[in-house]
């Protein structure tokens, strides 16, 4: 397995220096998000930004496997801003192509609940991923969609059936059972029952419960405001997710590709270690649950 550090873990530090970090911290390739006024990133609204990281990436020994930008148009009934939302995927697409990346993260449109007009929204979203899906096959890429709140695949029976409906090999899921659990949604079992078959990508992140009982909330879709988080963020392999029991499931379907460690500082700094031990730590708990599961 190929173990990726996520940018997101890295505020406050350029992409040379998170790509550092990630080397010295045992890691072998990056995720990087795609967002303007994000240090560790490629900027959409700088044509030479992908070109640049590229360079970088080989400078550092670091390849970048995956981009995570940040698009929620694609299943808006606005006409102008789907096609933005389109037109910008279209773009982390090409920058994809350009450092060598293999997936691009997606989330499933907005959605949130009290939403109305799913079927209309459902469609818009759909029929948008079934547009990109032939363009990044051509470009080399997987589009990934996550299993993520505040779109329309929170769910991993969603997500499966969103995949599903496109019907493109260029489109799979990316598996995040860290967000599934603190969602109330499917445990490890009933996700890979549902989408098992279709993972293209997996985030790796860890949490405890505050209150296991307390329903979920978030009203935005990037990250769970202060006041309504019932979880902390933690290390891997120091929370609540069977990581052993996710890897070695993995294993068994064949998944011999990318585990993204999605340290999620950017948002929940007081959680957690300083990046440089938080990457370290994680990577060592993972290389040995792997070792557990992997014949020699």
């Amino acid at each position: 397995m190929i173990i990726a550090g996520h940018t997101l873990g890295t505020p406050g530090r350029d992409l040379a220096e998170a790509l550092r970090l990630f080397a010295a911290a045992g890691l072998d390739a990056a995720e990087v998000i795609y967002q303007d006024d994000y240090p560790a990133a490629i900027s959409p609204s700088d044509p030479r930004s992908a070109r640049q990281a590229a360079a970088i990436a080989d400078a550092e020994g670091v390849p970048i496997v995956a981009l995570t930008p940040y698009t929620t148009a694609i299943n808006s009934l606005d006409a102008a801003s789907r096609q933005q939302g389109i037109d910008e995927f279209r773009a982390c697409i090409e920058a994809a192509h350009t450092v060598g990346a293999t997936r691009v993260r997606v989330y499933a449109g907005a959605w949130h609940p009290g939403d109305t007009e799913h079927a209309r929204h459902w469609e818009q979203l759909r029929s948008a991923l079934t547009v990109l899906a032939p363009e990044a096959a051509d470009a080399g890429v997987v589009l990934c969609v996550e299993n993520h709140f505040g779109t329309m695949t929170q769910t991993a029976a969603d997500t499966a059936r969103l995949v599903g409906e496109v019907g493109s090999p260029s489109v799979r899921v990316l598996y995040d059972q860290a967000n599934l659990t603190f969602t109330h949604d499917e445990t490890w079992q009933e996700a890979f029952a549902v989408q098992g078959e279709l993972v293209g990508h997996v985030h790796v992140k860890d949490l405890v419960f505050k209150d296991p009982e307390a329903p979920f909330r978030a009203s935005d879709t990037a990250r769970v405001k202060a006041e309504e988080r019932a979880v902390r963020s933690r290390v891997v392999g120091t929370g609540v997710v069977p990581w052993p029991d996710i890897l070695e499931e993995l294993v068994r379907r064949g998944y011999d590709d990318v585990l993204s460690l999605e340290y999620e500082y950017r948002w929940h700094p007081q959680d957690l270690p300083d990046p440089a031990i938080g990457f370290k730590d994680s990577a060592l708990a993972l290389r040995k649950m792997l070792a557990a599961v992997v014949p020699a």
